[in-house]
């Protein structure tokens, strides 16, 4: 019997809640055992990453207008969606041999804490208000509330290790609150962020309000400083370099950038709590007379 050649997979770039190829044309590869070719995927160019924030902030309004009920449903839709691809997640992070730098992360534990954490922040979307808001005390006939709304568009920029687990822990408190995501998936191993993409597609999140690139950060990383539409960065576990360039660009357009050092991911004390929305989030605060 002739020898069959397997048909690997393509996987594109998540935009606007579509497929597109990269307008570049160029692919990056995916090494599984031994050098073999696991995946091939786009590798993102300036105008894919210039699309998505368009695709992004044209989402976000309708996003954040829904109601906070919806949002947490969605989150948790993206969950089930995940559930049902448990094997195909653990393949995809096994096969690149890139696990997280604590040894008690393996590929399993990793995806089952994923989709703990969508869950949780589907949880925190129609709670986290009450939390991070307040009803100020002030002298007089009236009452004073502050409340928090989104940032805006924010771009995610996942580390190389937990390649899921730490792109699921930056990218779902943006999106509980009403933020619409640009994100750049791990460099060594983005066939996880993939497939969470493929899960979006048929976890009925409305098109734009996640959009996945995956590429080289070298490359995206300046224009993601330098982009005037993009209101807030989340990130973690970047070099010194990294963080550096992130910041000196948001120091001319005036962004939130936010690069978390998280030593680890399964720590959910800290990864579950409503202040890892905080910072994605603005506060207005409100005047209303007491007597009407």
């Amino acid at each position: 019997m002739a020898t069959r050649l397997d048909v690997l997979k393509t996987y594109k770039l998540y935009i606007d809640g579509k497929f597109p190829r990269t307008e570049s044309g160029r692919t990056m590869i995916v090494e599984g055992a031994k050098g073999k070719v696991f995946a091939h995927l786009c590798k993102a160019s300036r105008k894919d990453l210039r699309e998505a924030v368009e695709a992004a902030r044209k989402a976000q309004p309708g996003w954040a207008g829904a109601t906070a009920y919806l949002r947490g449903q969605i989150l948790y839709r993206i969950a089930e969606m995940l559930e049902g691809k448990k094997q195909e997640l653990v393949d995809s992070i096994d096969a690149a041999g890139r696990r997280a730098k604590a040894k008690t992360l393996d590929a399993h534990t990793e995806v089952l804490a994923s989709i703990d954490r969508l869950v949780c922040f589907a949880g925190w979307a129609d709670k986290y208000a009450q939390v991070l808001g307040c009803n100020n005390p002030v002298a007089g006939p009236y009452y004073n509330f502050t409340a928090p709304e989104p940032s805006g568009v924010v771009a995610v920029i996942a580390p190389d290790e937990a390649p899921l687990l730490a792109f699921v822990s930056l990218l779902a408190p943006a999106v509980c609150a009403g933020n619409a995501v640009v994100a750049l998936a791990s460099e060594t191993n983005p066939v996880p962020a993939a497939v969470l993409a493929e899960a979006c597609a048929t976890g009925d999140v409305p098109g734009g309000v996640i959009n996945i690139l995956t590429g080289v950060r070298s490359e995206l990383l300046p224009v993601i400083a330098a982009h005037r539409d993009i209101d807030a960065i989340h990130a973690a576990n970047l070099t010194l370099e990294e963080t550096t360039l992130l910041k000196q660009g948001a120091a001319e357009n005036i962004k939130r950038v936010i690069v978390r050092t998280v030593p680890d991911w399964l720590d959910t004390a800290d990864a579950h709590s409503p202040w890892r929305i905080e910072p994605l989030i603005d506060f207005k605060t409100m005047w209303h007379p007491a007597s009407a």
